[in-house]
């Protein structure tokens, strides 16, 4: 078997340090790193990975694609997606800033403690790229989903893009975030609640937690302090506050970090694997 080489693309100037180290583990024998990569020059080394293996030993080449700019890093994979012909691809995964496994392991936490399907679920701060990633997979599965955010009209917007990324099938609501302070009735009938939200913002006390009637589960993904939930600490991992459990964003880390690697793990597998939301959200759930 040839050897595993990972490209590793990102749009920083310097590709990040974590994502190496996580593929290393996960078993890349080579990493090549390029950064700074935009839309109008991933082409050529696309061709690179497409075109120096053939046959089955394709699967040993793969593409994954970072960066801090998540807008780009999809407009990056869009690119690598259209570059590919026929049987003549590579496996690529999307994790730009952790958006995809951070997503992905806060629902499967969620999922733990009540049954998607039907639930009434809030994500807070949620028209960033790991807000709108856990909007569509509480929706995908099931979830009423209610988006907040400062602006009325992002959130209304993040729904729409959420809404057709999944065919529009699900309905999910926008509101602007002092709707949830002017009205308590929102906030007395979620389940879920789920903060995404930029670091260091309160966005829920404590006692507006602890007095949700039906709340099942409480995660913040904010790991600098003040905490974006009330009462939550960064490392709590199911620990109870009101009628549910809290977890922070280190709470969920350990199965995001599972995650991480074993999407990448999987992309050695085949050559034709294209990993992103909802494929690495299975993949965290058969982890659990």
């Amino acid at each position: 078997m040839p050897t595993r080489i990972l490209l590793q693309i990102d749009n920083d100037p310097q590709p990040s340090s974590f994502d190496s180290v996580v593929a290393v583990d996960a078993g890349a024998e080579q990493i090549l790193r390029y950064g700074n990569v935009q839309p109008d020059t991933i082409v050529p080394l696309v061709h690179g990975a497409m075109f120096t293996r053939g046959g089955e030993d394709l699967r040993s080449t793969v593409i994954f694609i970072g960066g801090s700019n998540v807008k780009i890093a999809e407009e990056l994979m869009a690119t690598v997606e259209k570059t590919f012909f026929g049987p003549v691809r590579v496996s690529v995964m999307l994790d730009a800033n952790g958006c995809n496994t951070t997503a992905s392991a806060a629902v499967v936490a969620a999922a733990r403690h009540i049954d998607l399907r039907s639930s009434q679920a809030l994500v807070l701060g949620g028209t960033g790229p790991v807000g709108q990633r856990v909007a569509q997979l509480l929706a995908h599965d099931g979830a009423h989903v209610t988006i907040s955010s400062r602006s009325a009209e992002r959130a209304n917007q993040a729904c729409k893009e959420v809404q057709e990324k999944l065919d529009g099938t699900p309905q999910l609501c926008g509101i602007a975030s002092e709707q949830l302070h002017s009205d308590s009735s929102i906030l007395q009938q979620q389940q879920i609640i789920i903060a995404c939200g930029a670091a260091g913002v309160e966005l829920l006390s404590k006692e507006q937690i602890q007095a949700i009637p039906n709340l099942c589960v409480a995660i913040d993904l904010n790991a600098v302090p003040p905490a974006g939930l009330g009462g939550i600490g960064v490392t709590d991992k199911a620990q109870p506050i009101g009628t549910g459990v809290g977890y922070g964003a280190i709470g969920v880390g350990g199965l995001k970090m599972k995650t991480h690697r074993a999407a990448v793990q999987s992309l050695f597998e085949a050559n034709d694997r294209f990993l992103d939301a909802i494929e690495i959200y299975e993949i965290a759930k058969e982890i659990g």
